[in-house]
């Protein structure tokens, strides 16, 4: 008798070589707990339908939950010849009870067993992240609150804009992690559904009850459509699209926490825990972890496009295709996880260096928007303004001084309505926290923003 579950329709048997291709041991091993999960499901429902009696319900479950125990403490070894986990548990299964765990399959079909392990899987990771995103929601927070009136220059086009907040920059990141934590907990909708009891693609013969296994393993709903519940891929889609997004954003942070950790801006220091020395030059101390949460997203963003190309033109129903879903989402997943734990070490334990912010925003021209606006406050009008301080800050820059520099007789003589309190009004201080506009930079509108937040972590 073949050892394979299909092998009674075969001849000949595979060569090594092609039973390593096809098999999926070597990744899906990651579903055992999944996969011993749905089965005992499986099993108890056979019995309360009277499929199975009660006593083979109860040797196949013990022999599950051995099973689980005896890979959990590294005393089974997987068979590339039996292709996947499914396989490998139901012939360890049968060598351990016999013929009764031949039973455990009765009304069901890998097809929607192996999707019913990955919507459990997919689940709980998913659960995980939005837990994970919290966490770092909350550290960067935390750097907020020490630091609203700590004041740095904003940029756009990366050349100098206007002085801000510091905690209004870095809430930037906490809110598109709102954003992402709001997809991840609206995707559970599409992936807490369960696929059990559609058995190969047209359900199946036996009088199971798919509402009994859906509520055994906490599914809130389960597929109307058996040929759905088999073939569908778009949660792990959605899932990858996810994950895909949030490490564009954290991208995105980690480029600025490298540039702010450079030489040339000194805005932060990291801890020593989060950084790598060179082999070579003795002095170097590099953001490596940024650098590579900056670099994993090429990688995530790669598993996603995998997904959709393998997708894009399956016929209905299960095709083999579909077993490249798995590599992919683990990966992606397992790099989403580390990215968020460490940055949010990192961003925990970096020190900003207040002092040197506050001396880089005395030495720019990020308050010529703020000269614009006293104009403004003299009925001159904006675009006459604008005119008037871009010529201000051409004759800066040829003189070697910044705004706070200029003479007062200089400034009369650019407009006669300039006094004595401009110096006042370009004070960065002044420059922040005069933004009193919904949402803005001012110390005010960044204390709402903050209370809002904690309204929202409770």
């Amino acid at each position: 008798m073949s050892e394979k579950a299909w092998g009674g329709r075969f001849s000949e048997q595979p060569e090594d070589w092609v039973d390593e291709f096809n098999a999926s041991i070597h990744f899906d091993k990651t579903l055992i707990k999944q996969d011993i999960q749905g089965s005992i499901a499986h099993a108890t429902m056979l019995a309360n339908q009277e499929i199975i009696t009660a006593d083979e319900s109860k040797q196949i479950i013990e022999g599950l939950n051995d099973i689980l125990q005896d890979y959990l403490n590294n005393q089974i070894t997987f068979d590339v010849s039996l292709e996947d986990i499914h396989l490998n548990i139901e012939h360890e299964l049968i060598k351990r009870i016999g013929d009764t765990g031949g039973k455990l399959h009765t009304g069901r079909s890998r097809n929607d067993q192996v999707a019913t392990d990955m919507h459990l899987y997919t689940k709980a990771e998913v659960e995980q992240l939005i837990k994970l995103i919290t966490s770092f929601q909350t550290s960067i927070l935390t750097v907020a609150e020490n630091h609203i009136d700590t004041i740095m220059p904003g940029y756009t086009h990366l050349q100098r804009a206007q002085p801000i907040s510091f905690a209004h920059h870095i809430l930037t990141y906490y809110w598109m992690l709102s954003r992402d934590k709001s997809r991840f907990e609206d995707s559970l909708k599409r992936i807490d559904i369960s696929p059990l009891g559609a058995a190969a693609l047209s359900g199946t013969t036996y009088p199971i009850d798919r509402h009994e296994t859906q509520s055994l393993l906490g599914f809130s709903s389960l597929y109307e459509n058996s040929m759905d519940a088999v073939s569908d891929r778009d949660y792990i889609v959605e899932t990858l699209h996810n994950i895909s997004l949030t490490m564009v954003h954290l991208s995105r942070f980690a480029e600025e926490i490298i540039f702010w950790s450079s030489a040339e801006a000194n805005f932060v220091t990291l801890s020593d825990a989060f950084s790598t020395g060179s082999s070579i030059m003795p002095q170097k101390k590099n953001p490596d972890m940024a650098e590579l949460i900056r670099g994993k997203v090429g990688r995530t963003t790669g598993h996603l496009m995998s997904m959709l190309m393998t997708l894009k033109g399956l016929p209905l129903a299960y095709n083999k295709d579909m077993q490249e879903d798995k590599e992919g989402l683990f990966d992606a997943l397992h790099t989403l996880k580390g990215s968020l734990r460490i940055f949010e070490g990192m961003v925990d334990s970096m020190t900003v260096n207040v002092e040197h912010l506050q001396q880089t925003v005395n030495n720019d021209f990020s308050n010529a928007t703020e000269l614009a606006d006293y104009l403004v406050t003299k009925d001159v009008p904006f675009r006459t303004a604008h005119e008037i301080v871009g010529k201000l800050v051409l004759w800066c820059i040829q003189n070697n001084k910044y705004l706070l520099d200029v003479p007062l007789s200089k400034y009369q003589e650019a407009h006669p309505l300039i006094e004595d309190d401009i110096f006042t009004f370009l004070t960065p201080a002044n420059c922040v926290s005069r933004r009193i506009s919904y949402g803005s930079t001012g110390q005010e509108a960044v204390k709402q923003q903050i209370k809002q937040i904690k309204a929202q972590l409770k």
